[in-house]
């Protein structure tokens, strides 16, 4: 699977973006979705998923209520809706995915095995 994320860019506090994470291959529907997030300085961290079987989505405390992810298997592609953007939201966006990792392990980076290549999301205040 490959992954190519889309949508980021300069907004001011209080914005909406939507990034969009589209994918190759057929069975992309079988696989566990993730968003996460670095920063500058900043480990990796996870932002939300979408669980392959139950398409269940999982978040982050600091996004709950604000993001959404989605996907649209017809299109192969997976959406994050960043509502209310914060400046501490400043990071660059990373897209994964996986087709094996367990729901337990859902918001840990190293279970996933096929990333985007990024996409910068700067927030303004």
């Amino acid at each position: 699977v490959q992954l190519q994320a889309s949508g980021g860019g300069l907004v001011q506090a209080g914005a909406s973006l939507r990034l969009s994470c589209a994918a190759s291959g057929p069975t992309f529907n079988r696989y566990t979705v993730g968003w996460f997030r670095q920063a500058p300085g900043k480990e990796r961290e996870h932002v939300a998923s979408m669980f392959r079987n139950s398409g269940n989505t999982y978040y982050a405390d600091a996004v709950k209520g604000r993001f959404t992810v989605s996907r649209d298997n017809a299109k192969n592609t997976v959406y994050l809706q960043m509502n209310s953007l914060k400046p501490e939201d400043t990071a660059v966006y990373f897209c994964a995915a996986s087709a094996t990792l367990i729901l337990s392990t859902i918001r840990d980076s190293r279970q996933y095995n096929y990333w985007g290549q990024g996409t910068q999301v700067t927030v303004s205040s």
